[in-house]
């Protein structure tokens, strides 16, 4: 029987090598690959110029990283970046649990009501910039035009080209833009709740909102957690939005901009793949981090 039984696994084995070695595949040619050469060309002298004689093997030096690291304004574009990923992933899940709770107990048009939530999520990113832009204009935008003539603003405020506003107005916009993310995964988790143990609760004499922190948010608490890191991995590499609404400008310039100006504006290969390389390995520490908390917490409440 035990030989029966393990000539049954290896055949089992077997069977799910084959199974899942075409994904490993496409993995290695489209993901890997691409990143082993990118490391690869982050220690060599590599311009826009002679790139078509780059390869995985050259001559390897650490200039790129010297250059990078000791470049004026690096790491204010690290503290950026951080501050950006953290107020815009935090902010996306608190307006996301607000929107979720929001439309929890049924009422006529919740359906219409979610599916309107959805809207920032899957609009394009070049359509919602755009508006925002027109939006704050100081010219001709309406927000200052209302601020001005409602609010008592005594001048138009320039909020995407002004350092003390530029930073706080993108990381809203990317609230705004992606607290859907976060509604999507609350909504569902909260309709797994079972609502005996709030019903119960509140007979005890607890209020709403002591039910909510002592009951429901709990509950949420690992959902917040897979998002908090979701939403942080995709914010940290965000460029898009950054560059649409202000090019990098005004305070608002993330690694992500500095690693395409390099690319772009020097046509230097080589200090772009620094760059991203460096970015790479601070997400990497910040996930590792983070994983190692979760287990302590795991273990604790176990």
């Amino acid at each position: 029987m035990s030989v029966r039984r393990t000539t049954r696994e290896r055949q089992d084995a077997r069977t799910g090598l084959a199974l899942v070695s075409p994904t490993l595949v496409v993995i290695g040619l489209v993901v890997l690959l691409p990143l082993a050469w990118a490391v690869s060309l982050a220690f060599q002298d590599i311009k826009l110029i002679n790139i078509r004689y780059a390869g995985f093997i050259g001559d390897y030096t650490l200039d790129n990283f010297r250059e990078v690291l000791g470049a004026s304004g690096f790491w204010t574009s690290v503290r950026t970046t951080l501050i950006y990923t953290f107020g815009s992933t935090a902010g996306s899940i608190l307006v996301g649990l607000i929107a979720a709770l929001a439309v929890r107990k049924p009422f006529r048009g919740r359906s219409f009501v979610r599916a309107l939530m959805l809207l920032p999520y899957v609009a394009p990113v070049v359509a919602v910039t755009f508006v925002w832009s027109v939006m704050l204009n100081p010219q001709f935008g309406v927000v200052n035009d209302w601020g001005t003539r409602f609010l008592g603003w005594s001048e138009a405020i320039p909020f995407l080209s002004q350092q003390s506003t530029a930073l706080l107005t993108v990381i809203v916009f990317e609230i705004w833009r992606y607290y859907p993310f976060a509604f999507l995964f609350l909504m569902a988790r909260l309709q797994a709740v079972p609502h005996e143990l709030e019903e119960a609760g509140l007979v005890d004499g607890t209020t709403p909102l002591q039910a909510f922190r002592y009951i429901v948010l709990p509950q949420l608490i690992p959902t917040i957690g897979v998002l908090f890191v979701l939403r942080f991995i995709f914010t940290f590499n965000k460029f898009d939005d950054i560059y649409l609404l202000t090019g990098g400008g005004a305070g608002t310039e993330v690694v992500s901009v500095r690693v395409f100006d390099f690319l772009t504006a020097r046509k230097d290969v080589g200090a772009a793949s620094a760059q991203a390389t460096v970015l790479a390995v601070i997400l990497i520490v910040f996930i590792v981090f983070q994983a190692r908390v979760a287990r302590r917490q795991r273990e604790v409440g176990a």
